[in-house]
């Protein structure tokens, strides 16, 4: 485990820093601040499914605070990813709703809420193969009208091989290498708030650690980060704040240190 995020669980302002001191500043982030009495980005009390089927979510809460990590764990079909989704606004929630900022955001469509600022990485099909590794981060930048090479170049330097291989087709690239593209397309779009989907999945444990410590570098600009991860213990280790949805309910919710600690959580989802 990088000593970078070995405690991260202890709400450690000097790696979690709200005030936004990093490597990757976009422009305009450490200009928002939570509404008084609120999480920056918050789903609350959020049931819900896809289209007209059955409930998935029910009354299920997450959120995350400026600076911060917070993590969605579970077992498998629990609707981590389906939370995620509807932060996102890319599914129905009947009751419930989502802030960002203070703003109910609840009846916007996706793209209205990548303007508004966010930004999501889902698990797959999250890279144009066939273009470069620039092209793709160029169109992470398809909303803004300024000039954003200087955005392009914080990338390269979170991730120095996306810079080495610029010129190269991203299908060409390994699975942590696309991932980084991913998560980099999305920083262009200069998000007040990053959510990645399972951004771990299907990676080697090195090439695991080496995602989680650039997840932390970002977060140290400020930048909360809301994260669906199937490698539950390691990503409780770098979480500030943790959420263990069962059937698409919240079943435990505490600081990633908490959770790693609670007897009852590490025998029913950590493997003792």
């Amino acid at each position: 485990m990088s000593q970078a995020y070995s405690d991260r669980g202890n709400k450690d302002r000097s790696v979690a820093n709200p005030k936004g001191q990093g490597s990757v500043i976009p422009k305009g982030t450490g200009k928002s601040h939570a509404s008084l009495g609120g999480p920056f980005l918050i789903g609350e009390s959020m049931t819900g499914g896809y289209g007209n089927g059955p409930d998935i979510l029910h009354d299920c809460t997450i959120a995350v605070e400026k600076g911060e990590i917070a993590v969605i764990v579970g077992p498998n079909g629990a609707g981590k990813s389906t939370a995620m989704k509807a932060v996102f606004g890319m599914l129905n929630v009947r009751s419930g709703h989502v802030k960002l900022d203070g703003e109910d955001i609840t009846g916007l469509s996706p793209q209205a809420r990548v303007a508004k600022g966010m930004g999501f990485v889902p698990q797959t099909s999250n890279i144009f193969t066939s273009m470069t590794v620039e092209e793709n981060l160029e169109m992470g930048a398809f909303i803004r009208r300024d000039d954003f090479r200087d955005t392009m170049a914080q990338v390269y330097d979170l991730f120095p091989i996306l810079k080495d291989k610029r010129n190269q087709p991203a299908g060409e690239l390994s699975g942590g290498q696309r991932q980084q593209v991913a998560v980099g397309r999305a920083l262009m779009t200069q998000p007040k708030v990053l959510m990645l989907d399972e951004p771990t999945a299907g990676v080697s444990p090195i090439v695991m650690d080496e995602l989680f410590d650039r997840i932390i570098e970002v977060a140290r600009t400020g930048i909360p980060i809301l994260m669906v991860e199937q490698n539950a213990r390691q990503a409780l280790e770098i979480a500030d704040k943790g959420y263990v949805l069962v059937q698409g309910a919240n079943a435990y919710t505490g600081t990633g240190k908490e959770l790693l600690a609670n007897p009852e959580v590490r025998k029913s989802f950590l493997g003792g």
